[in-house]
């Protein structure tokens, strides 16, 4: 059987049964793009979300995982791990990255990746986790079990980036990451995603 129309990214796509030691991910953008694309929640049709800003590019394949959402839950785990102020989750589907030895040309797609580890964001006082993750398959990352076993080098590109991806040269910038965690930690982030999502759809009953 086959689908007459096209699946929403966000609610349409499952993330996998063998979540969340391997997950399905919708990427939005690659390193080469030179703007910022995100899905629109309404149509889940990409949309141009902003330029990049200056020479700030994502240094991974950028997307979300499917059937998850960041707020009460995510919040609260944040607040257990930090004193930063945090007002409550960012409202969006839990963000991934991707690492890939392969030239991914361009979002729009869909993968299967393997979680090692994420960062706690703070954007704006409201939690906003990155899940950092290797392509399933990819014989040069999937070596990577831990975040704290990929070089040095992409772990400050993965911090320098989310630091400054939304610093204006007269804005303050209005992110920081609050910790730091590996991959057992990332489950427990995704599943809090997942149990957001379905008081997400519970509330909309």
């Amino acid at each position: 059987m086959f689908r007459t129309n096209k699946a929403h990214p966000w609610h349409g796509i499952a993330i996998g049964d063998q979540a969340p030691e391997e997950v399905t991910v919708f990427i939005e953008i690659v390193p080469r793009d030179t703007v910022k694309y995100e899905v629109d929640k309404e149509t889940g049709y990409l949309k141009i979300d902003r330029p990049q800003q200056y020479s700030n590019v994502v240094p991974a394949n950028y997307g979300f995982i499917p059937r998850t959402y960041c707020a009460q839950g995510i919040a609260d785990l944040a607040r257990s791990k930090t004193d930063l102020p945090i007002s409550g989750g960012d409202g969006d589907p839990l963000d991934i990255l991707v690492l890939s030895e392969h030239h991914i040309p361009r979002g729009d797609i869909i993968l299967k990746a393997r979680p090692i580890g994420g960062f706690c964001l703070i954007d704006g006082g409201e939690a906003d986790d990155k899940i950092i993750a290797v392509l399933k398959g990819d014989k040069v990352f999937e070596q990577y079990r831990e975040i704290n076993e990929l070089p040095k080098g992409i772990l400050e590109r993965f911090e320098h980036y989310f630091l400054t991806y939304k610093s204006l040269p007269d804005e303050p910038n209005k992110c920081e990451i609050a910790y730091s965690y590996g991959r057992q930690e990332a489950y427990r982030v995704i599943e809090t995603a997942i149990g957001d999502y379905a008081g997400l759809l519970g509330s909309q009953k």
